[in-house]
């Protein structure tokens, strides 16, 4: 079972911006609600080819995930495979200045499934969609609070 969708938001800020605070790991915990850890497993932080283990408390307890990070290009883009039980993420995100000072984010998503969470993935593409909408405007509103005297 796959489920591929698209998600975008506009922040109200310039791309250079966006990228300088999207791109530190000291403030992920800031946007991605429930992060506990993140620890290089192999490579060097933020780079292509790194691996990192992330971990979040969730509803359910603690949840362990992978990244991989498969394309580093920004400002334009940033791309990565995240793995958790039952559940492999392709992230494809892409940075564009529509106009000056507006940073548009595009991220694409493709899921696979195994076990349980393959029979379960039809019901919940909508709460998927979500969750990957509420992280994206987490992020846009810590980002232009961030910059505000």
């Amino acid at each position: 079972m796959k489920l591929k969708y698209t998600t975008e938001v506009t922040i109200n800020l310039p791309r250079t911006r966006v990228i300088e605070l999207f791109d530190s790991i000291n403030n992920l915990n800031k946007w991605q609600e429930g992060l506990i850890s993140i620890e290089p497993i192999s490579g060097e932080p933020g780079q292509e080819g790194t691996r990192s283990k992330m971990v979040y408390e969730g509803r359910k307890g603690k949840l362990e995930m992978t990244e991989i990070i498969t394309k580093r290009n920004l400002p334009e883009e940033f791309h990565g495979i995240y793995e958790a039980r039952g559940v492999y993420n392709e992230v494809y995100n892409y940075f564009t200045e529509p106009e000056e000072n507006r940073t548009l984010w595009r991220m694409e998503n493709i899921f696979k499934f195994r076990g349980l969470m393959f029979l379960m993935a039809p019901f919940m593409k909508t709460a998927f969609t979500n969750n990957t909408l509420l992280n994206m405007e987490r992020f846009k509103t810590f980002a232009e609070k961030s910059d505000q005297p």
